[in-house]
């Protein structure tokens, strides 16, 4: 889903007690390729400046290059750019996938273990209605999730 956040990255400085987790079992994600995490309400999907490089030489084009077309300014942050109805500019409708997938940025590669999504079992059932990627498929162990979630924070 894309959301807003106020950081970029995660502090991981403070570590949580994985026993005390209401995840610790893991938690069931297969993504079904719906799109529902790349279109619907506006937000925004983070890059840095490896993914830009990494995408720009993929589509063959300069960084400079594949920002002016495919990347916006948000303060001092940069996203990707959506369409007018809000759906992330690599997500293909008529396919219903990403064009991007293989190098989808770490916003995208770690959905749905941020933070947010994490908070509370209440938190998780929300998002769980929105994708029905959500507790289905193999369980994916604590060990996986808590690292996901470290790579960003959302």
């Amino acid at each position: 889903m894309k959301k807003k956040s106020k950081n970029f990255t995660s502090d991981i400085s403070h570590e949580e007690d994985p026993a005390e987790l209401w995840y610790r079992d893991g938690l069931k994600f297969e993504c079904c390729g719906c799109g529902s995490c790349c279109t619907g309400s506006p937000g925004y999907v983070w890059v840095n400046e490896e993914e830009i490089d990494a995408l720009a030489q993929h589509f063959q084009l300069s960084s400079a290059e594949f920002e002016e077309i495919y990347v916006r300014k948000v303060g001092r942050r940069k996203s990707l750019r959506e369409f007018q109805n809000y759906d992330c500019v690599f997500f293909d409708r008529f396919f219903k996938n990403c064009k991007i997938y293989l190098l989808r940025p770490r916003q995208c590669r770690t959905w749905p273990f941020w933070n947010s999504n994490l908070e509370t079992e209440d938190d998780w059932d929300t998002i769980s209605r929105r994708c029905p990627g959500c507790n289905r498929g193999e369980t994916i162990p604590l060990e996986e999730i808590l690292k996901r979630k470290s790579l960003i924070e959302i």
